[in-house]
């Protein structure tokens, strides 16, 4: 069976999205980039422009109507300095471009016109880019250790293996029907370090390392993900597979939920909704009979150690003599000058390979000990501190009113210039982990933060106001949990000293 859907689902009963979606696969506008091109983005069909055009990873944006959103592929976060540059490029030639790194450790360019995309695209496979499925109904970018392969203390090296479950997905990057009509999107997450930098606890399927009788492999969770209905944490299925299996159970899992996940009501489609309705065990069950065999029951423990790092400063790579830095790139936001400048950096210090992080920040890696006091006096990383404050060096904003429809503040902006605000009065001794959404949808995962910030309309004055929800508690790394809302309808403009008290009550922030 390929993408079609659940042929138990009676037709009346889809809503509206399975419905055109069974119509025409969302690929299929694939062959018509080159018309939609000519005709001018108010001439496409409507479904096309709005839905389809997202399975190519190009978004219609009625904020910014005839400039779109395109959403990279990177698995690992793994870009190379020529794709960073033709990267730079193309939001160079966009009125008002610029580009945002996303908490799934891809880029996401905007300015875009459709009557570009052809060109765009010619250049994206000349140097091995894509956007394909990374919207809509597929699986998203897959994430991974930022510092696969150049990490002292990692134990293993998940960078071929996410490659390898990328490329079964998208079909090498051309794009795959099998994959793109799943019930609603999908997260992977492949950990190899002992620091749960993916952010496990959040994904459809993750796998976190662990050994069992003394060999290497993963304990698999799943049914992680945040909506604006339910937020759940992943689950463990009680399997330990070894890094061959991480492919086979990907797909097993992907084949499961396309072919039996919930159709009918699109706030109940999630992968853990489906659990809900079998339990665990029979899903378990379903899964095994897909991939032709038994799982292994999960390791007595995992390897999930540390808290969690943000990679940002200088440290020294397995490698000997060599060195990476991560770049504080505050709320993630950056355009072209500084995507060239990233390039430069990349290819003058290292070997031209950049990455970047789920805290929306840029690490350059293989960088040799003779180069690094010469990269440290780059005029760049002022702009990008690699010692940030407290509160910039761990503020993580999705993009917010300024270009999303479904935000109902900003938060790039203002959540930047509220850290700014709170470090100039405030000496706070650590790192706070400071999330902003604009919307339930959660895109900023406040959930995960130690303050999260959920935009919402609050009343002051009996006036409907920009406001926030309030969440507390969120831990990442050993013992993750979700945290959850304390507090709602806070007007934006009285937040400050709330958040003022808070970090001087709970995080040892002294009034300078």
């Amino acid at each position: 069976m390929t993408g079609s859907v659940d042929s138990q689902t009676p037709k009346s009963k889809l809503n509206k999205f399975e419905k055109f979606k069974a119509e025409k696969d969302g690929l299929a506008v694939q062959t018509e980039l080159e018309h939609f091109a000519k005709i001018g983005w108010e001439a496409i069909d409507k479904t096309d422009l709005e839905h389809r055009l997202k399975w190519l990873g190009i978004f219609f944006r009625p904020v910014t109507p005839g400039k779109f959103m395109l959403r990279m592929r990177m698995p690992s976060g793994f870009i190379t300095s020529e794709q960073m540059r033709v990267l730079a490029e193309t939001v160079e030639r966009c009125d008002e471009g610029n580009a945002d790194i996303t908490t799934r450790q891809n880029l996401q360019l905007r300015g875009i016109k459709i009557e570009d995309i052809p060109d765009i695209f010619n250049k994206f496979e000349k140097v091995g880019l894509t956007s394909v499925q990374s919207g809509m109904d597929n699986v998203r970018n897959i994430t991974a250790s930022p510092v696969a392969g150049i990490d002292a203390n990692e134990l293993y090296d998940t960078r071929e293996l996410v490659k390898q479950v990328q490329d079964m997905i998208t079909d090498n990057g051309k794009g795959n029907s099998e994959f793109t009509n799943l019930p609603r999107k999908f997260n992977i997450a492949i950990a190899g370090c002992p620091d749960n930098s993916v952010h496990a606890e959040i994904n459809d399927i993750a796998f976190v390392p662990a050994y069992k009788n003394d060999k290497f492999g993963f304990n698999v969770l799943v049914g992680g993900f945040f909506s604006s209905k339910r937020c759940e944490s992943a689950i463990p299925l009680n399997s330990w597979v070894e890094p061959s299996q991480v492919v086979g159970l990907c797909r097993a899992i992907l084949e499961v939920y396309r072919d039996n996940g919930l159709r009918e009501n699109r706030q109940k489609s999630r992968l853990m909704w489906l659990i809900d309705e079998w339990g665990l065990e029979k899903f378990r069950l379903e899964v095994e009979q897909k991939l032709g065999q038994t799982l292994e029951p999960e390791a007595p423990k995992d390897e999930i150690i540390w808290e969690k790092r943000d990679h940002i400063g200088v440290y020294k790579q397995k490698q000997p003599g060599l060195n990476y830095v991560g770049l504080n790139v505050p709320v993630g936001r950056f355009y072209a000058p500084d995507m060239f400048d990233i390039a430069r950096l990349a290819e003058d210090y290292g070997n031209g390979e950049i990455r970047l992080t789920v805290e929306q920040n840029v690490i350059i890696p293989n960088i040799p000990d003779s180069r690094l006091e010469a990269f440290l006096t780059e005029p760049i990383l002022e702009k990008f501190s690699i010692d940030p404050e407290p509160l910039t060096r761990a503020v993580v904003s999705c993009t917010g009113a300024q270009f999303c429809k479904f935000a109902i503040i900003e938060t790039k902006n203002r959540a930047l210039a509220i850290a700014k605000e709170l470090e100039a009065e405030l000496s706070i001794p650590k790192p706070v982990r400071f999330h902003w959404t604009g919307c339930p949808n959660s895109c900023g995962q406040p959930q995960v933060a130690e303050i999260g910030l959920m935009g919402t309309k609050a009343r002051k004055d009996g006036k409907a106001v920009d406001g926030v929800d309030l969440y507390m508690g969120g831990k990442v790394g050993k013992d993750a949990q979700l945290g959850t809302c304390v507090q709602k309808g806070i007007p934006c403009e009285d937040l400050k000293p709330i958040l003022r008290n808070l970090l001087i009550e709970n995080f040892a922030a002294q009034p300078k």
